[in-house]
């Protein structure tokens, strides 16, 4: 069995997908659209992103809603990593659990992610 896809739920798919694009430098597939977007990932690995009624974003740190899943991107510079995701559109909550090796961002959408040092 080998991992194939990681899929994300969010209201807008597209404008998602467009982050990660641009963040990620992965190519959106040709097939997407408003209810499923999907960027090609290195190795096979795929990027989704589906459409969801009424979705609600992870309320991280708390857990009021839960974020069930998060990704974790390795980086050569945190601080210029972190400062460009942001310039792209990603959130930095307040608490950073461990900043000088890891930092915790959101997406538009409002999912967490880590990047890491090195």
């Amino acid at each position: 069995m080998k991992l194939s896809a990681i899929t994300l739920d969010c209201a807008d798919p597209l404008a998602l997908a467009a982050f990660y694009q641009r963040a990620t430098g992965l190519e959106l597939h040709p097939k997407s659209d408003a209810d499923f977007a999907a960027l090609g990932g290195e190795g096979g690995l795929s990027l989704g992103f589906q459409r969801v009624d009424g979705y609600r974003a992870p309320s991280w740190p708390d857990q009021e809603v839960p974020q069930q899943l998060h990704c974790c991107f390795r980086v050569e510079d945190l601080d210029e990593a972190e400062a460009r995701l942001v310039r792209l559109g990603a959130g930095r909550p307040e608490q950073q659990p461990n900043a000088g090796r890891w930092r915790v961002l959101t997406d538009p959408a409002g999912h967490p992610f880590c990047i890491l040092g090195g």
